[in-house]
């Protein structure tokens, strides 16, 4: 158990996340603490395997002074992204490397119980395969495809979710994994957030788009997911599409972008015109054929939701739109369609520097976002760090061979 009060030890911990190297005196003057309070921390946070000291630092005569860094590899979080027939779990350490992962098809519409059953049952697993105890993981950020109360992680009448409406998931969670901490989003939101963490850090204003069965956006502004009043922001999907056929929605109304650009409404189309195609994947797999009428209907849905975009781009004015999600896969004729009315539509102050992109995190997007909503919150609630180490050997200071391997 911990003898220095967790926040204190955070504080630490906090100036160490940039992975520079510090003295105890170094870390003193930054903190403005004594060097006699800063070493009783860092002393506990030694003990607690957080921290590793690295290497000397340069001597002006007598004795190098003692390094020290954070050792992302003493705890562990799990990012998940629940599809409507998918599961991809992944663990990361505390700087977002990603240690383990796995992906299986699984149905959303079994419910609550089969799929969180399902969900707890992984992150036990690929926590056992790294050979470390499930109690080594403090954090679980997870992605449903459907509208997510974020005050209380609820899914809220999500219409591709039987028997999820108001399902208290950080409870059933908590309950199969224990003392975690579970942060519950919609999955676009995490797939923007994973997108922003590790392939445009930089990028403060981004539009995350995932097309696949359905269509849904995650918005970054100003480094942070903006989720609106109730948490429905960027729901792209449902936006009327310009000048579009009145298509019946499963939101009960007509013309919205998902039926008529998603996946499963462009691998209709397909069917119709005699090329059989019953889900996204089929059309990709057309696309990739070389199928030339699946390539002018990913283009055509490509054009339709430039058409919604360009009016997201007047609103939001994001540097780079992002564009995941299995649809994405078809290659440039999706981008392509997308970009020719985006930039022909929207004004010139807008676009100037505007980036249209295929996502470089892809399928991963969602795991990683997961993962580091996770972090942050440990962070952020040090008492969740500041647990005994339960795994000899598993701690490795960043430089060694098994930190960077």
């Amino acid at each position: 158990m911990a003898t220095v009060p967790a926040p204190e030890l955070g504080a630490v911990l906090h100036l160490l996340r940039d992975g520079r190297y510090r003295t105890r005196a170094e870390l003193a003057r930054t903190a403005g603490l004594s060097r006699s309070t800063i070493a009783t921390r860092i002393d506990e946070l030694l003990r607690l395997g957080l921290v590793a000291p690295v290497g000397g630092a340069e001597s002006t005569g007598g004795r190098p002074a003692a390094m020290f860094a954070l050792s992302p590899g003493a705890r562990l979080v799990a990012g998940v992204d629940l599809g409507a027939t998918h599961a991809r779990v992944a663990l990361t350490d505390l700087a977002g490397r990603e240690l383990a992962g796995h992906l299986e098809s699984l149905s959303i519409a079994d419910g609550p119980d089969v799929v969180l059953d399902r969900v707890a049952a992984l992150v036990s697993r690929l926590a056992g395969d790294l050979g470390r105890p499930l109690s080594d993981v403090v954090g679980v950020g997870v992605g449903l495809p459907g509208p997510v109360d974020h005050a209380t992680g609820r899914p809220t009448k999500p219409p591709i979710m039987p028997g999820w409406d108001g399902s208290d998931v950080v409870g059933a969670l908590r309950h199969r994994l224990g003392d975690v901490a579970v942060l519950v989003d919609n999955d676009v939101n995490l797939m923007a957030l994973g997108e922003h963490a590790t392939a445009l850090p930089d990028v403060g204003h981004l539009l995350f788009v995932k097309v696949a069965t359905g269509i849904g956006s995650g918005i970054v502004a100003e480094g942070r997911i903006h989720r609106g009043a109730q948490g429905s922001a960027g729901d792209l999907g449902h936006i009327a599409v310009p000048g579009a056929e009145p298509v019946r929605c499963t939101c009960g109304n007509t013309g919205c972008l998902e039926a008529i650009a998603g996946g499963a409404a462009v691998a209709a189309r397909l069917t119709e015109r005699g090329v059989p195609a019953r889900t996204t994947s089929d059309v990709v797999e057309l696309v990739r054929h070389g199928d030339l009428r699946a390539a002018a209907a990913v283009r055509d849905a490509g054009r339709s939701i430039g058409a919604v975009l360009a009016g997201c781009v007047s609103l939001l004015n994001p540097s780079a739109i992002v564009i995941g999600g299995s649809m994405s896969r078809a290659g440039e004729h999706l981008i392509a369609g997308i970009r020719e009315v985006v930039y022909s539509r929207s004004l010139p102050l807008a676009t100037q520097h505007l980036r249209v992109v295929t996502s470089l995190a892809g399928a991963r997007a969602g795991v990683l976002g997961g993962a580091h909503a996770a972090v942050e919150h440990a962070f952020a609630e040090p008492s969740l760090l500041v647990r005994e180490a339960t795994a000899p050997g598993s701690l490795t200071a960043p430089g060694s061979a098994a930190a960077t391997a």
